[in-house]
């Protein structure tokens, strides 16, 4: 009975997501799982299922480490783009789930992953509808946009973000064209060459829009 317990205890831990690896690691999984499917799946009804699947287990790295911000961090990011290809009004209340998950992120460390609660909130801000419908709201959009800057003030993601915020909301072509040179002159992310690959392509393609007005 007692190699049998023994037995049963190490098959768990073995399929548990967050204790059979080291948190980091299994962190990093979740990046590069996220990265593939947000970049490099083509077929829109492949990468909705794959983001489905991701927030499972997502989720589950977020229950097994309560109190780490990057895990709630992760589990917004994951919902957010899995509301983004989801679509419509099924997806408000991924939206909502991410936004609880930044919050409590950033009640915790507003700093962790360099300001990416900020940054991540700042974006649901600008790109979720207004009341009635949503949350949405300008105000707070640029007010964690900034924040995220303040934190990371070269970071690839901050500086992204708040050009196409005043691309997308203020129609100020001339300003995001500096935050966007600044974002696709940021340095390499240590193990994230596939996300910062995509984030410069979409850089370059914002660029073109603002060279355009």
């Amino acid at each position: 009975m007692k190699q049998l317990i023994i037995a049963l205890v190490a098959a768990w831990a073995f399929s548990a997501p967050a204790a059979a690896t080291d948190f980091n690691q299994a962190l990093l999984e979740l990046q590069h799982a996220w990265a593939r499917v947000n970049y490099q799946m083509a077929d829109k009804g492949e990468q909705e299922k794959a983001f489905e699947a991701l927030t499972t287990r997502a989720e589950g790295l977020r229950q097994a480490h309560p109190q780490r911000p990057e895990a709630l961090i992760w589990e917004g990011i994951i919902l957010s783009s899995y509301a983004g290809a989801k679509g419509g009004l099924g997806a408000l209340g991924l939206v909502k789930k991410a936004r609880d998950d930044y919050q409590a992120a950033l009640a915790i460390d507003e700093s962790s992953l360099q300001g990416s609660a900020h940054t991540s909130l700042g974006v649901l801000y600008y790109k979720v509808p207004g009341w009635p419908l949503g949350f949405g709201s300008e105000e707070k959009a640029e007010s964690h946009l900034k924040r995220a800057l303040a934190i990371n003030p070269d970071g690839i993601d901050p500086n992204y973000f708040y050009a196409e915020f005043l691309m997308e909301e203020k129609e100020d072509y001339r300003n995001a064209r500096a935050y966007l040179e600044k974002a696709l002159a940021a340095p390499d992310r240590p193990s994230r060459a596939v996300a910062d690959s995509g984030r410069r392509a979409e850089i370059r393609q914002l660029l073109d829009r603002a060279e355009q007005h």
